[in-house]
């Protein structure tokens, strides 16, 4: 969400800086176990699980909770994701994670391995939920967010004894939010795709409902930050406008249907929603540089010459991050990290190195190389820079240390996350009040409860530094939307180290 005004790096100096960090890392000798680190990133979003819990559930310092979610409402909003370290149910984010996860499945499920059954569980634990939070929509009604974000930042509370406010959201006609609206369309158009041949009749129910919800977001047209405003501002305000959720799930519902109305859309739209805005940028808000890629994929394949604009935006989109010749408001750390002013940083490293890689295989495939001025970007530079990204995240830092947590020797042991930081309701089975968990919160100690696989949002500032300190939330907290891009590059890798 941050704007950056930063410069670039030379070329030759980050090149020469990155390989005198190199020299001196102490895990690239021994490379990285890319498939304990994929089981870990997944295992990671059993942790923000909230609801009833399966018999499966992996991570048992983990109970029920939130079992009386929308009853205010009159309508079953139990289930879904807390999106980072507190219990509030911001649909907004959780669409995009879901979106993400089901990207991920669809393009890298092949080199999943055994962990391809624990991620169709990760997107579906999304999907069940936004088919609930959509289960009126055929009144005009879509629930978009569960739980008074200044309620429950008041506190620092277990989801388990969650007594805070669990106000429900929701966006209609006269409240429009075409932004939350057309990414749940995104997300369940995406995973109807990831579920077309493995559960045929639940991926007609994710279909139809997709189709129905891109209807109301495109017919209702305004921001939800402006219906809702303190609900979600400045937590999950919409600061780049809702008109590219409108073209990304256009773009999902066209490759998920081939309905020629879809595609019709685009073309018409493309000028009108800003196809080609903000392309150094790609999360939860921003959604440009990923329509982009997604949809350059079937002109690559010489099928779609009417999406011709969207690959030279792509194209645009791969030369703004090239390091030496990047875009001002993308930057590089000394030690090699993608850099974007603002906080929780690394939801940009994953994020940008997923269009990366996946745009790379595109070009693969289609035997293409991306033009950048003086340097061509192949696809096997274009994997090398999105590696080069993991590798950070996994410890091949300044620091020596795995931003995910359980991975490594080295890793974050204060993370900015409630039930992490407080005891286990099994360690201590009587409620922790509200302001009874500060004692917690500013304790110096590690967590009691390990969040495996969690990336906190790491370094926020160019000089590769990070501070492993509850309080430091814009680097200590980690989020659903920095793991769902990893899960896939993780999955790559695994097969192509």
């Amino acid at each position: 969400m941050a704007r950056n005004a930063l410069l670039s790096v030379p070329a030759f100096c980050f090149f020469a800086v990155n390989l005198l960090v190199l020299l001196h890392l102490r895990q690239i000798a021994a490379g990285h176990d890319y498939n304990d680190a994929l089981r870990k990133s997944i295992l990671f979003f059993e942790g923000q699980r909230s609801g009833k819990l399966p018999p499966d559930q992996r991570l048992r310092w983990r109970r029920d909770s939130a079992l009386h979610d929308g009853a205010t409402a009159g309508v079953d909003l139990t289930g879904g994701y807390y999106d980072a370290g507190d219990n509030i149910k911001f649909g907004f984010p959780m669409a995009f994670t879901t979106t993400m996860l089901s990207w991920s499945v669809i393009d890298f499920g092949k080199t999943m391995g055994p962990e391809l059954g624990n991620a169709l569980k990760a997107v579906r634990w999304g999907t069940d939920y936004l088919l609930k939070a959509t289960s009126k929509i055929g009144n005009g009604v879509i629930f978009v967010q569960v739980g008074d974000p200044y309620s429950d930042h008041n506190c620092w509370e277990r989801p388990e004894d969650m007594d805070t406010l669990r106000t429900v959201f929701k966006i209609d006609g006269s409240h429009p939010g075409s932004d939350v609206a057309g990414e749940t369309a995104a997300a369940l158009a995406a995973a109807s795709i990831v579920f077309r041949s493995r559960d045929p009749a639940y991926s007609s129910l994710l279909l139809n409902r997709a189709v129905t919800v891109f209807q109301f977001a495109d017919k209702h047209r305004g921001a939800y930050s402006n219906s809702l405003r303190r609900a979600v501002c400045p937590f999950y305000c919409d600061v780049n406008g809702y008109q590219d959720e409108l073209l990304w799930a256009a773009a999902w519902l066209h490759k998920a249907s081939r309905r020629r109305q879809y595609r019709e859309y685009i073309v018409r739209n493309e000028v009108v929603l800003r196809a080609g805005d903000t392309i150094n940028e790609f999360g939860w808000d921003n959604k440009h540089a990923g329509i982009n890629v997604l949809l350059s994929k079937e002109v690559l394949m010489g099928r779609a010459n009417y999406f011709a604009s969207f690959k030279q935006n792509a194209d645009g989109f791969i030369c703004s991050i090239l390091p030496g010749i990047s875009h001002p408001q993308v930057q590089y750390s000394p030690g090699g990290l993608i850099y974007k002013a603002g906080g929780s940083n690394m939801q940009h490293v994953t994020s940008l190195s997923f269009l990366l890689l996946a745009y790379s295989n595109y070009l693969s495939h289609a035997n293409k190389v991306v033009p950048c001025g003086g340097t061509t970007a192949t696809p096997a530079l274009l994997k090398h820079l999105s590696k080069r990204q993991v590798d950070y995240i996994l410890g091949d830092n300044p620091l020596g240390m795995s931003y995910m947590v359980g991975y490594g020797a080295h890793y974050p042991q204060r993370i900015h996350h409630r039930g992490s930081s407080l005891p286990s309701v099994s360690a201590h089975p009587a409620h922790i009040a509200c302001k009874a968990g500060s004692q917690y919160f500013l304790s110096p100690n590690p967590n009691p409860n390990k969040l495996v696989g969690a990336v906190v949002g790491g370094p926020t500032n160019n000089t590769d530094s990070f501070p492993d300190s509850r309080p430091f939330f814009q680097q200590s907290e980690p989020t659903t939307y920095i793991n769902a891009p990893l899960v896939g590059l993780l999955s790559f890798f695994s097969a192509h180290p």
